[in-house]
């Protein structure tokens, strides 16, 4: 499917032939219903085929971090994993299956605390409930988990993508989170090849002249929103997009796992709340 995102504009992109300004899109791509280890890229080069899509210097490919996981293998029968005693400690805290909370913990950078059903958590530098393990668009009685080195395997794609088709392109491997105090998920970028991740606009002015002293844009993370909206979240069968027109600044330097990311330290929400609780 092709979608056109009225309102989100670039900025213009004049050739010989064309003078307008080119309005960012996006497309989704379909694919067969994997439940078993598969080759990921050479997969994507034959749906992008089959789909009519022919890759241009500075695209953005846009890949649920779902369908890199099930090409890894990593799904687990939940049934047969042996909780330990924290795991059990844990279940009882945040009245949850022993069995998930033990795969919670393995999965799980950091652990900050919870409510009843969820526990928050740090996996992969990202700030989600249950270490965004997930039991949707997973076979009955398996779990689906983020897959394992995301930025080395986007890494991977871009080059073989340039090797193969001789194209400069962006890889984001996404997933879908919730936002603090707000209804509903958005995308979130988990890993990042191909194009820079922020946009460092410190310095600039805003429209009253005013220094901006501390903003930068994530782009990566507006463009996996963007994706996000349209691949969907239930039976769509959408894990692939392509973005084209973006803007996204095109690098071939390697993108590195921690530019995306924070330390807790640093995190207004986290350490408000930390601030918080030791005065209340």
């Amino acid at each position: 499917m092709f979608f056109k995102l009225k309102g989100l504009e670039g900025k213009a992109k004049k050739s010989k032939k064309d003078s307008a300004v080119m309005s960012i899109s996006v497309q989704t791509i379909k694919s067969d219903l994997k439940t078993q280890n598969f080759d990921l890229f050479e997969t994507l080069v034959d749906l992008l085929q089959r789909s009519n899509i022919k890759l241009e210097n500075d695209d953005v490919l846009i890949i649920s971090s779902k369908y890199v996981a099930n090409s890894q293998g990593r799904l687990i029968e939940y049934e047969k994993v042996m909780p330990s005693r924290e795991s059990r400690i844990l279940a009882t805290k945040f009245h949850l299956n022993p069995k998930i909370a033990e795969i919670i913990l393995r999965e799980s950078d950091v652990i900050f605390g919870g409510v009843p059903g969820f526990v928050i958590t740090s996996s992969d530098n990202i700030l989600a409930p249950n270490a965004g393990i997930d039991k949707s668009n997973a076979p009955k009685g398996k779990i689906i988990l983020y897959p394992t080195d995301s930025y080395q395997i986007a890494e991977q794609l871009r080059r073989k993508f340039f090797l193969r088709f001789s194209v400069h392109i962006g890889i984001l491997i996404i997933d879908s989170r919730l936002m603090p105090a707000r209804v509903g998920t958005m995308g979130v970028a988990i890993a990042c090849a191909g194009i820079e991740p922020l946009s460092d606009i410190r310095g600039q002015k805003d429209l009253h002249g005013n220094p901006l002293k501390v903003t930068f844009q994530a782009v990566a993370d507006n463009l996996a929103s963007i994706a996000n909206l349209k691949m969907g979240e239930g039976s769509d069968g959408t894990p692939i997009a392509l973005i084209k027109n973006s803007d996204a600044k095109i690098t071939d330097r390697k993108i590195g796992q921690n530019e995306m990311a924070i330390s807790y330290d640093q995190c207004v929400y986290i350490r408000g709340l930390k601030t918080t609780n030791k005065h209340t």
